[in-house]
């Protein structure tokens, strides 16, 4: 599902944003998606679970784990 937004940005980096956009033939939100998620690191994930035969529930429950054990608890 997708939500509107709204974003302050500097001039020359909505100018950049514009130009990027206009360049790949892609609307600027998609151009602002795909910065975001590469940021956060959304699209690694997205790679590593696609190979991954592990539930979404099974993931948790083994990150969690992982964590607790870390921490000693």
């Amino acid at each position: 599902m997708k939500r509107k937004t709204t974003v302050y940005l500097e001039d020359g980096l909505l100018r950049a944003l514009k130009v990027a956009a206009a360049r790949s033939g892609r609307r600027e939100y998609q151009v602002v998606e795909q910065a975001l998620r590469a940021f956060l690191g959304m699209e690694l994930l997205d790679k590593v679970g696609s190979r991954s035969s592990l539930s979404e529930k099974e993931a948790l429950a083994l990150a969690y784990g992982e964590l607790h054990r870390s921490r000693g608890a």
